[in-house]
């Protein structure tokens, strides 16, 4: 079930996404982000449904799996959906029983914030799936470069951001092959009392902690035995190129973003 989790991953591809520059991916992700912000009632929400869906058709991912791989984080929209059913008040009252009371604005207001989670989700799962880390990592520190005026380490932090992705599925992976190992051995992590659940969990942490300094480690080595000294006397084999495919992209979302701002009006 963890080896499912998609963000971080990066799968090969051909279409529209695959192909834009990995800056104007970054630009536009950024711009969304924003532009969630502005839809506050149904017809916002539905436009910003209705471009996700078009999204993740022309980076011809398919749906079922894009959602199957996120189903692990599914419980922090539950959690945040519950929040806001339990504790926010106004409207009319719906439920009441003891000192639990849901009302009409906790459960509009759930189901919104639920949905633009799952949209800055998705948007960044697409592109981790459509972009190399190689890529990434060239297009944050090529954005950032004005901050090097001011002695900011960019090609380092844009190195350990990319390699943090890169990691997200590979512990995942590792974290599976740790829990059916001890299944194997007989341990059980979901059955007994809370404190047998969490005590259940130490044989998990300790060796997945100890591969993850491992792989660091051997990741250090092999950095250094290649000669790598940062961004010192650095030149990249891949140059990244701005087309005209990249500026139409960024437009798109922008006059969506003014549609929808529109529609908040």
């Amino acid at each position: 079930m963890l080896s499912n989790m998609l963000l971080g991953r990066y799968i090969p591809g051909d279409s529209f996404i695959h192909q834009m520059d990995p800056r104007a991916k970054i630009i536009s992700v950024m711009f969304f982000m924003i532009i969630v912000f502005f839809a506050n009632h149904w017809l916002g929400y539905l436009m910003l449904i209705l471009f996700m869906l078009a999204v993740i058709k022309i980076a011809q991912i398919n749906i079922f799996f894009l959602f199957n791989g996120l189903k692990l984080l599914f419980f922090i929209l539950i959690f945040t959906f519950l929040l806001h059913i339990f504790f926010t008040r106004g409207g009319t009252t719906l439920f009441e029983w003891g000192f639990i009371q849901i009302d009409s604005e906790g459960l509009i207001t759930g189901i919104y914030i639920t949905i633009r989670l799952v949209m800055l989700l998705i948007i960044t799962t697409i592109l981790t799936l459509t972009t190399s880390p190689i890529e990434l990592t060239d297009a944050i520190e090529n954005l950032g470069a004005p901050l090097k005026k001011i002695k900011v380490p960019m090609h380092e932090l844009a190195m350990m951001i990319s390699i943090s992705l890169r990691f997200i599925p590979t512990l995942m992976d590792e974290t599976e092959k740790i829990i059916k190992a001890q299944s194997a051995r007989g341990s059980t992590f979901m059955t007994g009392k809370l404190k047998s659940r969490v005590n259940a969990l130490i044989p998990i942490f300790i060796p997945l902690f100890i591969s993850a300094f491992k792989r660091a480690e051997e990741m250090a080595v092999a950095m250094e035995v290649r000669g790598y000294k940062g961004e010192e006397g650095r030149t990249s084999y891949r140059e990244l190129k701005w087309e005209q495919k990249d500026t139409i992209a960024i437009i798109i979302i922008i006059l969506f973003g003014v549609m929808l701002f529109l529609v908040r009006m």
